[in-house]
């Protein structure tokens, strides 16, 4: 599983893929919170935070993960190489895993240089260093948890897609309902009380709950358990080619 691990990371950053995502990724945050004139820009809101980064890392990563992700299984059925991938003496289970947390190597390989934007913004502070670090890093651990969850769907979708395009609509689409889908649901009168647990079910929610620096289990769990399906279905996909 290592080897398969280490194969996975290769193929990403020795292609032009990894890269792109990591450089677009850092240059759409960097406008937003240093150049263009929006209120997430640091210098004109007079706030030293980095609260920019948490509210629009979500909607990039809408974009970029199932572009991380799409070529995962998507390309092995392309190439022919899947039979051969399942014939290796690893379980689908640990051909999954591999494939997934080389993703989510990339995600934090991405996320590891805004922190630069932490330490610049903390020296910018009156005075230096006043910051809420505590409230920062559960933004960043809840950061971590939604990307980790889009890459479980983005692996899924493509699992279940013959081509890249295909796995890269159906994960965007994916990623985008899990995130924002249960939010509006929640907001029709048609569900009356139940209401709060259709909210409950969105991402959106427990993303905003760890955002506020507070690490609930529940949230912890919510997450897990998401990713876990995602995985689940993923290997069920595996296992249906030979039925």
């Amino acid at each position: 599983m290592l080897t398969l691990l280490k194969k996975e990371i290769n193929v990403f950053l020795n292609s032009l893929i990894g890269y792109i995502a990591i450089i677009v990724f850092l240059l759409t945050i960097g406008l937003f919170m240093w150049v263009l004139p929006t209120e997430s820009n640091v210098l004109d809101n007079g706030f030293a935070n980095i609260d920019a980064l948490f509210v629009i890392s979500p909607w990039i990563f809408l974009f970029l993960i199932p572009a991380i992700t799409m070529r995962t299984f998507a390309d092995e059925k392309k190439g022919g190489t899947i039979e051969l991938l399942l014939t290796r003496p690893l379980t689908d289970l640990q051909i999954i895993l591999a494939k997934y947390l080389a993703g989510v190597l990339l995600v934090i390989i991405s996320l590891a240089p805004t922190l630069i934007y932490y330490y610049t913004v903390s020296i910018l502070g009156s005075p230096p260093g006043n910051m809420d670090t505590g409230g920062m890093w559960g933004s960043y651990l809840g950061l971590l948890f939604l990307a980790s969850a889009f890459v479980a769907i983005g692996v899924f979708a493509s699992a279940i897609s013959n081509d890249q395009v295909t796995a890269f609509i159906l994960a965007m689409f994916l990623c985008f309902f899990c995130y924002t889908g249960f939010a509006f649901i929640s907001t029709l009168d048609f569900f009356g009380r139940i209401n709060n647990f259709i909210l409950s079910l969105g991402i959106n929610d427990h993303y905003l709950s760890m955002s506020r620096g507070v690490i609930d289990t529940r949230d912890v769990i919510y997450f897990f358990s998401l990713i876990s399906i995602f995985i689940i279905a993923t290997r069920t996909s595996l296992e249906s080619r030979k039925w």
